[in-house]
């Protein structure tokens, strides 16, 4: 007789549901759907290091949930990453990266290396095969030079000169497609970036606000927020306070309510010792 027990969950994400859900919504069940988010990022290889850049617009959905949000996250002292996707994955997976670098650091004594920071990311989104919504772009300057990673939220990699991501990655990219050149200096690097970060914000409507931009070289890291205000907020227009008797009042009644006093109790107050 075969003994009745459930294995234990090893966890990660569970598809046991899915066929169960699949009956629900052929029966006319509609399922949640996901949300939209919209993001621009980007970022590129200069003459001395990298320029990464990104919008500060956080959607839910229609709704503007956070003007001023940080999408170029820490993962070590060289190596910082662009996050678009959904906030929390993006939140959580760059922090989860970043303690893995730390300890890997501490164990081998060396500067951790790009390298070895994509390859940490690409095989823990793959192993959620795109579930986590986390669309990267990874920079850092190591011993072996400036290196720049696109990081899909199936795993998937790319090394490249200049990088876009994002629901306004195309704006940002027709910048970089016609003015991006081989060793760049510093000053044109980060205008660059910024006027493609601007691009998006003006040209997608789930990019927004400001520009952030982290300079990324052999000796420091520059992280610059907001680098720019590409909607400065403007003068209000009209006033909404009103002078007392603007709006007539039809009726007023006062109304005396009875109650009955049935003791008092004075309460002293012993002072603190100090």
């Amino acid at each position: 007789m075969a003994a009745l027990c459930v294995e234990p969950s090893t966890g990660g994400f569970i598809f046991e549901n899915c066929k169960r859900n699949a009956v629900l919504q052929s029966k006319g069940l509609k399922g949640p759907t996901a949300l939209k988010t919209g993001t621009t990022i980007c970022g590129i290889v200069f003459k001395d290091g990298i320029v990464l850049g990104a919008d500060t617009r956080a959607t839910e959905d229609t709704i503007i949930a956070d003007k001023n949000c940080s999408k170029i996250h820490y993962l070590s002292d060289n190596i910082y990453c662009c996050g678009a996707g959904t906030a929390a994955d993006t939140e959580m997976t760059t922090q989860l990266i970043s303690s893995q670098l730390e300890l890997h650091r501490l164990n081998t004594g060396r500067i951790p290396r790009v390298c070895t920071a994509n390859r940490m990311l690409k095989q823990m989104l793959f192993r959620y095969q795109g579930y986590i919504s986390a669309a990267l772009v990874l920079g850092g300057v190591d011993v072996t030079g400036p290196h720049l990673y696109s990081v899909y939220p199936h795993g998937s990699t790319d090394a490249l000169p200049y990088v876009t991501m994002g629901s306004g990655s195309l704006a940002a990219m027709s910048v970089f497609e016609d003015r991006y050149k081989i060793n760049m200096e510093r000053e044109d690097a980060m205008k660059l970036v910024c006027d493609a970060i601007r691009a998006g914000i003006f040209n997608d409507l789930g990019s927004g606000s400001n520009v952030d931009l982290c300079i990324i070289t052999k000796d420091k890291v520059d992280y610059l927020r907001p680098f720019d205000e590409a909607n400065q907020k403007g003068q209000r227009q009209g006033d909404y306070t009103y002078k007392r008797g603007t709006t007539a009042i039809l009726s007023e009644e006062v109304k005396k309510i009875e109650f009955d006093l049935i003791s008092t109790k004075v309460t002293r107050v012993e002072p603190m010792e100090t």
